[in-house]
């Protein structure tokens, strides 16, 4: 009878063992085709991010050129003519940016910059959450 008890028992703990396997299977399949589909949405939405970066760059670059032509016609003098042929300037400088760095490039030097300034980043990005809210909130 003891080896009985000991074949019953060794058989229920064969099941359980293999049950507790199956499971651990399971859920490990179940976490390789979610992670699979995350990275397949991720990588689907960095292509069409960088399918927009040309006319980003050209919509950048219209602007810069607008501004240029029209900064020569502002009222105010040479130093507001001067900080908008600047800001053409550096709108012209970001095209550039956009158009020679893809998605992962931009996103590695706003690591690095958020890393360099935690602080500030924190502060920017505290503000843009902010702003998100206040366009999303329901009078």
């Amino acid at each position: 009878m003891g080896t009985r008890a000991v074949t019953s028992t060794g058989g229920v703990s064969d099941t359980l063992d293999d049950t507790t396997q199956t499971v651990k299977d399971k859920v490990s399949d179940a976490a390789a085709t979610a992670k699979q589909k995350v990275s397949d949405v991720g990588r689907q939405a960095t292509d069409k991010v960088d399918e927009k970066r040309g006319p980003a760059a050209d919509a950048l670059e219209n602007a810069a050129a607008t501004i240029h032509e029209k900064a020569e016609n502002l009222p105010g003098g040479e130093t507001v003519r001067s900080v908008a042929h600047s800001a053409a300037d550096k709108l012209e400088s970001t095209a550039g940016y956009i158009r020679e760095h893809d998605v992962r490039a931009m996103l590695t030097d706003v690591e690095d910059v958020v890393k360099r300034n935690p602080g500030p980043s924190l502060l920017i990005a505290a503000a843009i959450g902010f702003l998100i809210g206040r366009a999303f909130r329901e009078d």
